[in-house]
């Protein structure tokens, strides 16, 4: 019996999710039993945003996004070079609280 074809998931991308969401905020809120990802375009000179996408997420799988984000990361930079972040130069204070247990990237 060939083991790797019992690991294999077969994944659809659909056209409209391949051209993706753009997003240049993300609000990160959790509780004992999820993590919730909001990603929201915020748009120069509008006082107003939407939310583009939810995504929700157990503990377990909010470790394995962070682990693989950081392994992308470290791959991106070792190619291209450090990724430079400017945390709260040009951007707008973000009056959004969802309890004591949120953060934004």
């Amino acid at each position: 019996m060939d083991t790797d074809k019992n690991n294999e998931i077969n994944i659809e991308l659909s056209e409209d999710v391949a051209q993706g969401t753009y997003a240049n905020l993300a609000i990160i809120s959790h509780s004992t039993s999820e993590f919730v990802l909001d990603f929201v375009r915020l748009m120069p000179g509008l006082i107003k945003a939407k939310v583009q996408s939810r995504i929700i997420l157990t503990p377990e799988h909010a470790k394995r996004l962070l682990t693989a984000l950081q392994d992308n990361l470290l791959k991106y930079e070792s190619t291209y070079g450090k990724v430079k972040t400017n945390t709260g130069i040009g951007m707008p204070p973000i009056p959004m609280m969802f309890g004591n247990n949120t953060a934004q990237a």
